[in-house]
Order: C-alpha cells, then structure tokens, then sequence
C-alpha cells in the first residue's frame, strides 16, 4: 500500500476490492464505513490527490480492480471514456488521431484521446487521461466498429471508410489536408476500403465540401462513373470554388465539375 496512507483509505480501497467495484458513487462509503455525508466527500478528495482514484466527475470515481502497491493509479483510456459517457447515458466513437494510428494512416501518438459523442462537448482529464470530446447530433454517429480491449472492455472506433471520411470532413480540427488524401488512395488501391463503401459513407457523413474533394480524388482513382453521379446528384447547384487542400493558395486547375480549384 502507497506510504502513508491512513487507516479509513485503506478500509475503503480493501472495500471496494472485496465487492469487485470499478466505480464509486456519493453515498457508497456512508453505510459501508459509517461516515457522514462530509466525510465522505473528504476521503474521496484524499484519495482522489493521491491518485488512488481517479474523479470522472463530482460525486463519481473511478477504482482499481487492485490495491496498488507503493505507487499511483490511473484508468486506461477505454475505462476513462466509457465511464465517462455511460455516465451520462450516451454514445461516442474515437476519431481522429487514435483512430489514424488504429489503420495505420499515421503513426503518431496522440497525447489525448479524441471522441465524438452526443452527449458532452469540450476538454476532459480523467486520471492521467486527456479527453477532447466533440458533441455532434446523434445522425452523425454512426459507421463503427467495436473492439474489444484484453480486459473485455468494449471500445468503439470509427470505421476505416468512416476515419477516412473524417479526415477531410474535420480537415481543420485534425491538420489532414492533404495526407488525408493520400490516405484514400492507398486504402483503395490496397482494397481495405471499397469504393462503393467510400461513397456510401461520403453521402452519409460528409459535407458539400467532403463530397466535391473526395469526388475529385475517386475521380483522379478511377473509380467508375455510377458511383461519381451519386456524389454529383447530392450537391447542391453552385457557381462558388473551393481549394483541393484548403490551407493552400488558390492556384492550380479549376475542376468545373466538381467546383474546385486543384491547387496540390
């Protein structure tokens, strides 16, 4: 047990180890270890201070499946951000860097977890894990996969087509453009993504500017032409322009039927 510790936080992590809790809530330890209301309060900021347990929000902590021994405990990130959406009865899905590393479309470590979700908008530290969560209407949930972590945790990932998607819908959010591009067509010419899927999920998750962009590259890749007359009969008449790869200077060739300046 970490130096220090008093005899109360003690009684309470043997507690919560004998009952096999993950979680504790205001008022678990106010029976189970006779402590008033205040009381309580004040143990779950003791051991929450030394990392004992980690505070998904007031009132709701989260505990190790054991007693750490001389050292400090935080939740991995599936138990961080489950906890904290089941919490409030919602649905989310990991996008952007963490799901890029998940394909293998970057290799990079994200210091954060991304999620889009329906239910909470904003930063988030639960333990040592950092949450930036992206509230979106619920229609914008959607094109998943569920992997399951070694502990049976079930974690939901944006689909391969559906990261794909996102990395040029949230171009700004993520920096993407135009890797993402690039991302596309190597997952197509691999055959991990189809072009049929690619397009289905472009009409259900995309903008207008997502589908002139991906309709410029599927074009540039060959893909065949009932599929292209999908994504041109969903945009809407217009005679303004659009860069390729937005943060870019204007300059390149005008692709009229799609309304953008190709400017890679």
């Amino acid at each position: 047990m970490k130096k220090g510790l008093g005899q109360l936080e003690s009684r309470a992590l043997a507690y919560t180890q004998m009952r096999g809790l993950d979680r504790l809530r205001q008022g678990d330890l106010v029976a189970a270890l006779g402590l008033t209301p205040s009381q309580e309060r004040e143990l779950f900021s003791r051991l929450a201070r030394a990392r004992l347990i980690a505070r998904v929000r007031r009132g709701l902590y989260l505990v190790p499946p054991r007693l750490p021994l001389g050292g400090e405990w935080t939740p991995d990130e599936a138990t961080a951000l489950n906890a904290l959406i089941e919490d409030k009865d919602g649905r989310y899905q990991i996008c952007g860097p963490g799901a890029f590393r998940r394909y293998g479309f970057d290799d990079q470590v994200a210091d954060r977890v991304y999620a889009y979700n329906n239910r909470i908008s904003g930063d988030r530290k639960v333990g040592a894990v950092r949450l930036t969560l992206i509230k979106v209407a619920d229609s914008r949930l959607g094109a998943t996969e569920e992997v399951r972590t070694p502990d049976g945790q079930a974690v939901v990932y944006s689909s391969r087509a559906r990261t794909l998607v996102d990395a040029v819908y949230d171009w700004s959010r993520f920096g993407t453009l135009p890797r993402a591009f690039e991302w596309a067509a190597t997952e197509l010419a691999a055959g991990r993504v189809s072009p049929a899927e690619l397009v289905r999920t472009i009409l259900a998750y995309g903008n207008q500017g997502t589908i002139r962009r991906m309709g410029v590259l599927l074009e540039h890749e060959g893909v065949r032409q009932p599929l292209l007359k999908k994504l041109l009969s969903a945009l809407r008449s217009s005679r303004s322009l659009i860069t390729w790869v937005p943060d870019r200077p204007r300059r390149g060739k005008t692709d009229k039927k799609w309304g953008v300046v190709v400017n890679a």
